[in-house]
């Protein structure tokens, strides 16, 4: 009796344990799904390793295309921090979908203004969006690496044939035959039939163990796939047709997958649970999946395709989820852009735009048809306006979004030269690094495309007579071209050397009370103030070298010659 009340209590026990844990699963479920309504600006905090961009830039490396952001100028422009502020994906396929389309620059209308269509699609229906955002949660990450490399790593098993594990399981029939009519001859057939079976199914499950992984993440996808395409988004319909019908082709390779993937998979005799350690025998027996692996290898293989256009079409959905919620986050207003292709000059139109990535930024407007030079002092503004610029074009022309009051300008490519450095690894000086980035820029422009470029700081890397030399048949040689430059410099001189093809702005600070003032505020005209030499008394350098700097420099703008 005592045995009965002690094993009814632990029974009641577990019992209450398991509700217990239902019952915060289901409710953290519910605080999340509420927060998928309510604060889902609040959801982009991630943690980014090295490895997880470069997992993240796989489907980029794998779809790449013309018109798309070069390594210089992504890195020119830091567009690592854009894509995290923007990165409220909650899947691989989602974030690695996003990562390629902030470095694809669409060349028409009718491409962007479908993702519009989608973005509004679910705005309009926010349980839809989501139910939607709820299954991409569930479809989560890949781990360490990305769907294409695991697929991939499966080619190193070469091909497998699933006869070599049949063959033997139909040699247990005739044993069993045998023990009608010798029941010991039977039985050491069987027994011994089992033994090899046993022996070589850790060989051969040795061999496969590193690559089940391959498979959880496409399982999960085809999971995935099968709730997205019930969805009700009319403007979606394209996409959701998509994913059943690449749903359909693959969806076998589901079926008897537990076999594979069950949670006692790999002979786990230690586990305690009966059917756990039944299932383990039966594998080892009859290599049931061993079997189903060499099925589903087949099958993704079969099926690449279908499974890279399913990855595209709940990739591009959840980006277009996540654009509209880096809309809703842009508290400082944003805009659709204008295109204006219709015209055959090159032009850009801003007004009131501001870097996305400045939690109080000073709001700046252009309206130039010709290449624009920047000048100022150190600190002024000139890199912040020429990246603000730059940063709107790309998101005008990637997801349809700026953060301005209003945009408008030509499709263009685009490329930069502004944060290099000196390539050690391949032994190339700053200089030899900056003439190849703006090699590239003229090298595009030679290819007719409409380019949009910007440089911080040309030829700095040399000495003042060849860089001012060198800079001005440059900048002068990209503007003939027909290219739209957006080039900041110190070097006063170029202003009067380009006067013809480069409209003049500047960036300008104040010394107030002994301090520096910045109201980075772009005006029209060149630079008309010299303040380095009074920077130097205001950060506290000796007065004999502020006087004797302030001297020299006089003497060198009246004489033009440098005096001992």
């Amino acid at each position: 009796m005592e045995f009965v009340i002690m094993l009814a209590s632990l029974v009641g026990f577990a019992v209450f344990i398991i509700a217990l844990e239902a019952y915060r699963a289901r409710k953290r479920e519910k605080e999340f799904i509420g927060e998928l309504y309510h604060n889902y600006t609040k959801l982009s905090d991630k943690s980014y390793s090295p490895e997880r961009f470069m997992r993240m830039g796989s489907y980029y490396e794998r779809h790449k295309s013309e018109c798309q952001i070069d390594d210089i100028t992504w890195n020119d422009l830091g567009l690592d921090e854009i894509f995290k502020r923007m990165n409220y994906t909650m899947s691989a396929s989602g974030e690695e979908y996003l990562y390629y389309m902030l470095r694809t620059l669409k060349q028409d209308r009718d491409s962007l203004e479908h993702f519009e269509k989608v973005m509004k699609c679910f705005e309009e229906n926010p349980d839809e969006r989501v139910r939607f955002q709820y299954k991409m949660h569930k479809l989560g990450y890949t781990g360490k690496y990305s769907l294409y490399e695991y697929i991939e790593n499966l080619d190193y098993l070469g091909e497998r044939k699933i006869s070599k594990h049949l063959i033997p399981d139909l040699m247990f029939l005739p044993f069993i035959a045998l023990l009608w009519l010798n029941f010991s001859l039977g039985i050491a057939g069987i027994v011994g039939l089992m033994m090899y079976n046993i022996i070589s199914y850790f060989k051969e499950k040795g061999e496969i163990e590193a690559y089940i992984t391959s498979f959880a993440y496409i399982l999960r996808l085809l999971d995935t796939c099968s709730e997205v395409e019930k969805l009700k988004l009319t403007e979606c319909q394209g996409e959701l047709d998509c994913i059943k019908k690449c749903y359909n082709n693959v969806k076998s390779m589901s079926r008897g997958a537990f076999w594979v993937m069950s949670a006692g998979n790999g002979a786990n005799l230690t586990s305690g649970d009966v059917f756990s350690i039944l299932f383990d025998y039966i594998r080892m027996i009859f290599h049931v999946d061993l079997i189903k692996f060499d099925s589903m290898l087949k099958e993704v293989r079969e099926h690449k395709e279908d499974i890279d256009r399913m990855i595209t079409m709940i990739g591009y959905l959840e980006t277009a989820v996540a654009v509209w919620i880096f809309r809703q986050s842009l508290t400082h207003g944003w805009c659709r852009p204008v295109f204006t292709e219709e015209s055959g000059d090159n032009c850009i139109k801003m007004y009131h735009g501001y870097h996305p990535l400045i939690p109080d930024p000073v709001k700046n407007s252009i309206d130039s048809t010709k290449s624009v030079l920047l000048t100022g002092s150190n600190a002024s503004g000139k890199s912040t306006f020429l990246k603000t610029v730059a940063v709107n074009a790309i998101l005008s022309q990637t997801v349809n979004t700026c953060s301005a009051d209003s945009y408008s300008s030509p499709f263009y490519t685009i490329y930069s030269s502004m944060a290099l450095r000196d390539d050690l690894k391949n032994g190339e000086s700053y200089y030899i690094v900056e003439i190849k980035a703006l090699k590239r820029i003229l090298d595009a422009a030679d290819r007719k495309q409409r380019v949009f470029c910007f440089v911080d700081e040309v030829l700095r890397g040399t000495n003042t007579v060849e860089r001012i030399a060198a800079s001005a048949q440059i900048l002068k040689s990209l503007s003939q071209k027909g290219v739209l430059c957006f080039a900041a410099t110190h070097d006063i001189e170029l202003t009067g050397l380009l006067e013809k093809e480069f409209d003049n702005y500047h960036f300008e600070e104040e010394i107030v009370d002994g301090d520096i003032e910045f109201n980075y505020k772009l005006q029209p005209g060149k630079a008309s103030t010299r303040n380095a030499i009074k920077l130097l008394e205001v950060l506290g350098y000796e007065k004999e070298i502020i006087e004797k700097a302030l001297k020299r420099a006089e003497d060198f703008m009246n004489t033009g010659e440098w005096k001992r």
